[in-house]
């Protein structure tokens, strides 16, 4: 484990992925080399200026326009990268990690690299000593998720793989899998027989419709200990003397549906439970 406190991880250095935080929370995302230049409509800073500087430091562009300094955290690299699809919100990304107990270490499979939002996600989270799998369809859509997981130093942790989900995955016994497409109720049979026993299922879709799909196929597939969650989030002004929620807030983007792989459903599919609300303290193992 890393020392936060050791000198390596206080000052920015040649090779480090940073983040410039300017005015208006507009970032750029950026690895440094000597002699670079990062050009913005604030102004020009060379990184040659950055490097060795500590993190959380203020700098100025040749304008004197401010940035901050900062090491990017998973929702920025999230947020940077390029896209030609549709990105899964940040919201979303942290419900599926946390429900589906990505860390380091788990095999996980998804179905639809898109622009790679998730994917960087799941890599961010297996670490180097887990595995992503990534299937897409389309050559080219898949080929900007390669560049953008090459761009956040984490194309080692993933193998993308083209294919369509119909035909089946090769690999077997994975800890995790995820379906980002358009129809994921067509393809339990198939992602079933990836997962290992008592492994995590999840999927995104936008609408009621596909939602009730998605509950008749995992039913039939025996996966249990189903939700189905929506995220909805608001953002508030942070002027302490004005404090109110701002104008917008993101609500419905899709719902998650997720289950688990077990051996043989009962009677018990047919109960519906409220979800447990969590212990006020001193809960038990």
């Amino acid at each position: 484990m890393i020392n936060p406190h050791s000198e390596s991880t206080i000052f920015a250095h040649e090779g480090d992925l940073v983040q410039l935080q300017g005015a208006g929370h507009k970032s750029h995302l950026l690895r440094l080399e000597a002699g670079g230049v990062l050009q913005t409509h604030r102004g020009v800073i060379r990184h040659d200026d950055i490097i060795g500087q500590k993190w959380g430091s203020r700098l100025e562009s040749h304008q004197g326009n401010p940035f901050y300094l900062l090491q990017p955290g998973i929702a920025d690299l999230i947020k940077n990268i390029k896209r030609t699809t549709q990105i899964m919100y940040p919201k979303e990304i942290g419900q599926i990690l946390i429900t589906m107990g990505i860390g380091p270490g788990m095999r996980v499979l998804e179905c639809g690299s898109g622009s790679g939002g998730l994917t960087t996600a799941f890599a961010y989270m297996v670490g180097d000593g887990g595995h992503v799998y990534s299937y897409e369809r389309k050559p080219e859509i898949q080929a900007l998720a390669i560049k953008n997981l090459e761009k956040v130093g984490m194309l080692d942790r993933v193998t993308f793989k083209i294919g369509d989900a119909a035909e089946g995955f090769s690999e077997e016994n994975v800890d995790a899998f995820f379906l980002d497409l358009p129809n994921p109720y067509d393809y339990l049979v198939q992602a079933r027989a990836s997962l290992k026993p008592g492994g995590y299922l999840g999927m995104l879709v936008p609408t009621v419709n596909q939602v009730e799909l998605c509950l008749r196929s995992l039913t039939h597939n025996n996966f249990a200990f189903v939700e189905v969650i929506e995220v909805l989030v608001r953002y508030y002004k942070t002027d302490w003397e004005h404090l109110r929620p701002v104008d917008r807030m993101i609500a419905h983007t899709g719902f998650l549906l997720f289950g688990r792989a077990v051996e043989r459903l009962g009677l018990e599919k047919h109960e519906v439970d409220e979800p447990s609300e969590p212990e006020e303290s001193g809960g038990t193992f």
